[in-house]
């Protein structure tokens, strides 16, 4: 009979790869809900007992939808764990203590020194320095942001997440900070955002980011794909024209890549 979940054949309601799935999922949520109960009350798990941890559960045979379902679950898991570091930085120093400046004259924000530490091993070296050992109200200033992409951003290291129409609009800005002050989970986000809207208006310009901050290799790949599959209506734009000249090397490899597909596809004919 076939699976009641996946389709697959299974001897009962569910193959064996859906209840492994269904198993892992449920290892996962209680370890994050054991988790978040002691984490008050211990410290964070070493990494290696995490790698542990994750590579049993990678071990297990899993069908397509409980591998997605899976890794929704570890998104999320991840995701707790980083509100949860946000939560020790907000009990280790209540009062905001540092003026963060955008580098369009724009106003100041005040934030917390230890919540950007906690988040980004460039702000914590930054304020870490003899410089920013100073009273309440020191300022550091994040020039390659406007006002508006560092209220973005800092409003992502204190929520974890932003709303669609603010994220839509400072991607390109956001994901290129992320890789230059390494905040691996706002790298993520953009990432899967990006890979998400996908579009030929939006492509090159997403290659280009890949290509520029190794931190989005992923987003690379997915976006020479898509590229590939809808080379006519890209490279024949003034857009590509403008991309060819700022980014020659990957002209070439749009160009190899496309000839490539069309004689695979002749020798399948």
């Amino acid at each position: 009979m076939p699976c009641e979940i996946c389709g697959l054949s299974a001897r009962n309601k569910l193959c064996e790869g859906c209840v492994n799935g269904a198993k892992a999922i449920h290892a996962l949520l209680t370890s994050t809900k054991s988790d978040n109960n002691s984490a008050s009350t211990r410290e964070p798990a070493n990494n290696s007992t995490n790698h542990s941890a994750n590579t049993s559960s990678s071990n297990l045979f899993v069908s397509k939808g409980f591998t997605l379902a899976l890794r929704r679950a570890s998104e999320m898991k991840e995701k707790v764990n980083y509100l949860t570091s946000c939560l020790t930085a907000f009990k280790g120093q209540v009062h905001k203590d540092i003026l963060v400046k955008p580098g369009n004259d724009g106003p100041s924000i005040a934030a917390h020194k230890s919540l950007l530490s906690a988040n980004s091993v460039i702000f914590k070296f930054m304020l870490d320095s003899d410089t920013c050992k100073a009273p309440p109200g020191h300022t550091i200033t994040l020039a390659e942001l406007s006002y508006l992409e560092l209220y973005a951003l800092l409003e992502f290291l204190y929520r974890g997440e932003l709303p669609k129409e603010k994220l839509e609009k400072h991607v390109y800005t956001l994901s290129i900070a992320a890789d230059k002050y390494e905040i691996k989970l706002l790298q993520k986000y953009c990432e899967h955002h990006m890979l998400g809207s996908l579009n030929t208006s939006n492509a090159l310009k997403f290659l280009e980011i890949s290509e520029t901050y190794k931190s989005y290799s992923h987003l690379k790949a997915e976006a020479m794909i898509f590229i590939i599959k809808n080379v006519e209506g890209i490279v024949f734009t003034p857009k590509f024209d403008a991309f060819a000249v700022e980014n020659p090397h990957l002209a070439v490899q749009i160009t190899r890549a496309s000839v490539v597909t069309n004689k695979n596809k002749k020798h399948k004919v």
